[in-house]
């Protein structure tokens, strides 16, 4: 400064050296820069290499030749731009719009007063032009960018020296511009004092300190406007207006054209910035509600993680959707100071790879003004982005910290409150615990015992040595845990000990151990002992129930299948034979449902009972569930012997049995088979239910052996049912209708509808090749429902036809699973089913099997009675071959007996048979029933039927079943023919 002084006073002291002095003036500037940059070392040196250039060439314009001007100019405004830029990554818009208003403003001047001129000169050439004409336009161009600077940067000693020097290179070139136009113009005059302030005051700033914050990056506040600002903007807003005014009072107006540019302008970077103005408006808007969510978040925080989850979240809620950014949070601080600070990605102490793409972060102090640290690893908030997103994120970002510090700290607070009520809670847990608490010290002396330990035990057992309290059988056990919990491989698992109390009892107990030795409040093991005599003798229960049926007493599934797969694996090893049983109860169902679940357990205990005279002890015998049985027989020379076994069971278990006050007979279907074709014992269990499936299709009271064909017809079986979901779902199905005739007259009085299944390989089949699959899948409902509709329908078209004529119409006869009966809604759905076809009830029948009356339902016989009372009547099918009781005949409410087909074909040979149709016939008579007979097939049984009072029947004597078409025929013979 002194320097700077020195050489200004000889400058105007000795008039002959102005241009030596001059060109040190500028070259001392140029040198304090180069100073100033190597003394401070600023991270980017580059914009001050060009200002001292700048001077440099300034310096030399003034002495040399004027043309350089327009080349210092440049470097000047370069070296200012990088500045900016340094400081703010060029996203300071308003700042640029700002500096955009001043420079119109002032430009205007600068061409009334000096381009203008200049330009319009006519005793300049054109390189003078060129060259007087840059020099003002250097000025605004550089007046355009400090002012920028100075928007952007920070108060600073270096801002306001390069401000000051700015200024007076402004001052001093407008002059020198005007002096040049009149003439005036000296060397040595008051106006090269500008120029010196210019020199000096950029040198001085680029030897201040401050220097170096003028290229670091810079947080830019965008919606902060001073007064000073305001002022400057309005004023440079006003000068249009303001010199339009003067040359209208002057009365001409020279420069409108430039000034309504200019003006028109101005007033769109007034409306651009106001226009900014309230998009930042309404972002910080936004922005202040996501903080509030964060701050909601962040109270309800009640962990780390909780408060880094949040803390993302705000600040992924407050940049635009899409934005590349990254959180993170590190342990140590942030650069240089306390405060928020803009810094460069590769200065933060962030593990590799975290911040890949990113040039600068915000890095926000975690910490509490005037707060102490409270342990939470957390050190500092880091927030990076693009640079024009970390200049709207600066206080948000500085407030999410301090809350997530204040969260933090809540959650230290929190945590040291809830340790120290921990600590209160389990020490009155174990003052209170039933469980033994001990702390065992080296040589596994007892330091410490609960006082549940202490009265279980009868004395303070303090220095006593716990193996010793331990039963002499478990003492080696007990020694080895502990040695292993000492030497770290002991993995949390539970063991049993014995322990002797006080009053001589042994108790089993349940030892956990932990090794706390390092603690310094604990400094050994934990060893809890709880006492679990009773819980051991319930899981011993517990473990002989879950293998044994509590009903016989045999063994159950889970024991069977265990052992089965024993005995097969020990049968594969020594060859010897081992086979399975599988006892299944023919008729039990029904049994149980007629005499009641009670004298049904009975009988399964007397069934347990002479299958374990039969089989004997060496045998497993169990109970699989149900009515089902089954025999592990071991050690069996062939198949033979093992058909000998199912022989002595089928006959034990055929001689009656005394239920209560009943005698019943009990007949029993069983399936074997030989280890030696199964896998596992799976595996033979499974062969051998295949082989009971094929025992119970040959009839009740059979043995079968399995055999590889009956997986095949297993197979069969499943093919089967899938070809019938098919068929449902194509309408596959057909319905033919079988006459049934008045044996003496001949006549037609109605018709039995019959399933038929066009089969798309096999053709046309009977329901015996796949009623019995429909009714297990449950398809029988389905197919039900389609005959009943169709049967309906086609004894509707009899009926219509009957009434042109004097013949009487036929009633259809419908098979109605039990199934199919029990569906809710079934009786609403028959009486629908006849309005639809305008049917009389009376002209449809449905039959039911006598499986369906034999539980005392209510709902049932309920149904069956509103069914009668429409006028639908009900026939009882295959009367005599189910488990047939003549009392139900006078109860259920029914209206036709249909004789069984195997009662028809024996009556002509049998004179029992007779006898027996004879009775039923008369029984029938005797209660009001109609009797219909089915499956007759020659005219001896009708003869007989007709003998024996039977006034129906149906078989293929008569008719086989036909399709409608030929319905119509046999029921209107001549009218078909004419």
């Amino acid at each position: 400064m002194l320097g700077a002084l020195a050489l200004t006073a000889g400058y105007y002291a000795y008039p002959q050296g102005h241009l030596i002095l001059w060109c040190v003036i500028g070259a001392s500037s140029a040198a304090a820069i180069v100073l100033g940059v190597r003394t401070h070392r600023p991270r980017r040196r580059l914009p001050w290499w060009l200002l001292a250039a700048g001077n440099l060439v300034f310096a030399a314009g003034g002495a040399l030749y004027s043309g350089f001007h327009l080349v210092n100019g440049l470097l000047q405004i370069a070296g200012v731009v990088l500045l900016v830029r340094a400081m703010t990554g060029g996203r300071d818009r308003s700042s640029l719009v700002d500096s955009l208003i001043v420079t119109l403003g002032v430009g205007l001047l600068s061409w009334i007063f000096l381009i203008g001129p200049y330009a319009v000169a006519p005793d300049l050439s054109l390189l003078e032009k060129v060259v007087s004409v840059s020099c003002p336009l250097s000025d605004v161009l550089l007046l355009a960018v400090v002012f920028r600077l100075v928007g952007a940067a920070r108060r600073s000693p270096a801002v306001v020296l390069l401000a000051a020097g700015c200024a007076g290179l402004l001052a001093a070139d407008a002059s020198y511009g005007v002096r040049q136009l009149g003439d005036s113009w000296r060397d040595g005059g008051p106006i090269d004092l500008g120029w010196i302030i210019f020199y000096t005051c950029w040198g001085l700033a680029a030897l201040h300190p401050s220097m170096v914050r003028l290229t670091e990056p810079q947080v830019v506040r965008e919606g902060e406007v001073s007064g000073r600002r305001l002022t400057v903007l309005a004023l440079s807003a006003a000068i249009a207006p303001a010199v339009l005014l003067v040359e209208t009072l002057r009365g001409a107006v020279r420069d409108g054209v430039v000034i309504a540019v200019l003006s028109t302008l101005i007033f769109a970077l007034v409306l651009t910035r106001l226009a900014g103005v309230v998009n930042r408006h309404r972002q910080a808007l936004a922005r202040e509600r996501g903080l509030r969510e964060a701050a909601n978040a962040l109270l309800l925080a009640s962990d780390v993680a909780a408060v880094v989850a949040a803390v993302r979240t705000a600040v992924n809620d407050l940049l635009p959707a899409g934005t590349p950014h990254a959180v993170l949070f590190t342990e140590s601080g942030c650069p240089r100071g306390t405060g928020i600070r803009l810094v460069e990605v590769d200065r933060l102490d962030v593990p590799p790879g975290q911040l890949t793409g990113f040039r600068r972060a915000l890095c926000a102090p975690l910490a509490l003004s005037g707060a102490p640290r409270s342990g939470t690893g957390l050190g500092s908030l880091v927030v990076a982005a693009d640079d024009a997103e970390l200049a709207v994120l600066h206080w948000p970002v500085e407030a999410l910290a301090a809350k997530a510090a204040l969260a933090l700290e809540r959650i230290a607070l929190t945590g040291e409150i809830n340790r120290r009520t921990g600590e209160e809670y389990f020490r009155t847990l174990v003052q209170n615990n039933s469980d033994l608490i001990f702390i065992v010290e080296d040589h596994n002396l007892i330091g410490y015992a609960s006082p549940s330990a202490v009265a279980a035990i009868g004395a303070e057992p303090a220095g006593t040595n716990l193996v010793d309290l331990v039963e002499p059988g478990d003492r080696l056990m007990a020694v080895q845990l502990l040695d292993l919990v000492r030497s770290g491989g002991y993995r949390a698992d539970t063991v049993d000990w014995r322990l002797r109390m006080t009053d001589g009892t042994v108790i089993q107990v349940e030892v956990s151990c932990r090794d706390l030795r390092a603690d310094p409040t604990v400094r050994g093991l934990v060893v809890t002992l709880r006492d679990v005599t009773e819980r051991r003798r319930l899981e011993r229960e517990l473990t002989l129930q879950s293998f044994q049926d509590p009903l016989t007493g045999l063994a159950n599934r889970v024991l069977f299948q265990e052992r089965a797969g024993q005995a097969v694996a020990r049968s594969h090893r020594s060859g010897q034979g081992t086979g399975v049983l599988l006892v299944d109860l023919d008729d039990f169902k029904e049994l149980n449902d007629t005499l009641g679940h009670a004298s049904g357990d009975e009988l399964l205990a007397v069934v347990a009972g002479r299958l374990a005279e039969a089989l004997g002890p060496e045998h497993t015998i169990a109970r699989l569930g149900g009515d089902e049985f089954a025999a592990l027989v071991e050690d069996v020379p062939g198949p033979g012997e093992l058909e000998r076994v199912a022989e002595r069971v089928l006959l034990v278990l055929g001689e009656p049995a005394r239920v209560g006050e009943h005698t019943v007979h009990v007949r029993a279907s069983i399936g074997l088979a030989l280890a030696v074709e199964a896998v596992d014992g799976e595996d033979l269990v499974r062969q051998a239910d295949l082989a009971l499936y094929a025992a119970k299709g040959a009839g009740k009271g059979h043995w079968r052996r399995y055999q590889s064909e009956l997986h095949t017809a297993a197979v069969q079986r499943l093919m089967l049912r899938g070809e019938l979901e098919r068929a449902v779902e194509r309408g596959e199905f057909a319905v033919h209708f079988q006459p049934i005739v008045a044996l003496a007259a001949g006549t037609t009085v109605g018709f039995e509808a019959l399933v038929r299944w066009d089969h798309p390989d096999r053709g046309l089949l009977a329901p015996i090749h796949f009623i019995g699959a429909a009714e297990e899948s449950g398809l029988i409902v389905p197919m039900g429902g389609f005959v009943l509709r169709e049967a309906v329908a086609t004894a509707g078209q009899w009926y219509r036809q009957c009434l042109n004529g004097t013949a009487q119409a036929p009633y259809v006869s419908v098979n109605v699973s039990a199934r199919q009966f029990r569906l809710p809604g079934f009786v609403d759905a028959v009486r629908e089913e006849l309005m639809r076809q305008g049917l009389p009830p009376h002209l449809l029948m449905l039959e039911i099997t006598e499986s369906l009356l034999l539980r005392d339902d209510d709902r049932i016989w309920a149904e069956l009675q509103e069914l009668r009372s429409t006028g639908v009547r009900v026939a009882i099918d295959d009367f005599g071959t189910g488990y047939s009781s003549l009392s139900y005949l006078r109860q259920v409410p029914i209206d036709v007996l249909k004789i069984d087909k195997s009662f028809v074909d024996t009556a002509s040979s049998s004179p029992r048979q007779q006898a027996l149709v004879e009775g039923i016939v008369r029984l029938a008579d005797t209660l009001g029933l109609v009797v219909v007979a089915e499956g007759i097939e020659g005219e001896a049984e009708r003869d007989l039927l007709i003998r024996a009072g039977c006034p129906y029947g149906q078989g293929y004597l008569f008719a086989r079943p036909m399709p409608y078409a030929d319905t119509v025929r046999w029921l209107f013979p001549d009218r078909v023919a004419a």
